[in-house]
């Protein structure tokens, strides 16, 4: 049975990825999106027709020689537009990108209920990324953002001020937005989360364990 998803990364998210200009972990988590929505893989395809066209016509003034992030991305996105693999729930592009499948992701425990994996970017200072598995009924810390965070559900379901989200939905904040979300009952919830900055923790607990954390 196809997914329905309600929520899918912000307008302006998908440009600047069709565009090469998001942060390498902010990207990371929208072409694991597209890997499972073929609305938002249309909506890059566009994009990218509209950006070669642009560019081509840019070179054309340019001259010969010129070349630009644009053609970099552009065979990445082409990546990204295949079908949901059946064997596994994590997105293929996370399991083509870093080998990995549900079953063998190694949690390391960050807190009561809640599990982390860490995965290294080409780019060290582009953002956090990582994957995080938070026991059925949890809440997380209720925070705010210093810039942009992008989550994308695998497995169960949470909600917060903004909405439900479950498998397949990202939610696109940015520092305007302070929310704790809380995972629902019955299933753990497993999501790739990226961030630009870490996160404005609002409890003293919280704060204290940022070091930590690394979030």
């Amino acid at each position: 049975m196809s997914m329905v998803m309600q929520h899918h990364p912000d307008g302006a998210t998908l440009m600047s990825y069709a565009a090469a200009t998001l942060p390498e972990a902010l990207s990371a988590v929208v072409a694991a999106h597209l890997s499972m929505c073929p609305a938002c893989r249309a909506a890059v395809r566009d994009l990218d027709h509209f950006g070669a066209a642009l560019l081509s016509q840019v070179r054309r003034e340019a001259g010969p020689g010129s070349v630009s992030r644009r053609d970099r991305h552009s065979a990445e996105a082409a990546s990204t537009d295949v079908a949901p693999a059946q064997c596994d729930r994590l997105p293929p592009a996370l399991s083509r990108a870093y080998g990995l499948t549900l079953a063998t992701v190694p949690w390391k425990r960050l807190g009561p209920g809640v599990w982390h994996h860490r995965l290294p970017l080409r780019q060290p200072g582009d953002g956090d990324l990582r994957l995080l598995r938070i026991a059925p009924g949890r809440a997380m810390p209720d925070h705010g953002h210093g810039g942009s965070e992008l989550t994308l559900v695998i497995e169960g379901c949470y909600g917060d001020v903004t909405g439900r989200y479950q498998r397949g939905d990202v939610q696109d904040v940015d520092e305007g937005i302070d929310h704790q979300p809380i995972v629902e009952a019955g299933e753990p919830c497993i999501c790739l989360i990226a961030s630009e900055h870490p996160a404005r923790f609002k409890s003293i607990i919280g704060r204290i364990m940022q070091p930590w954390t690394g979030m």
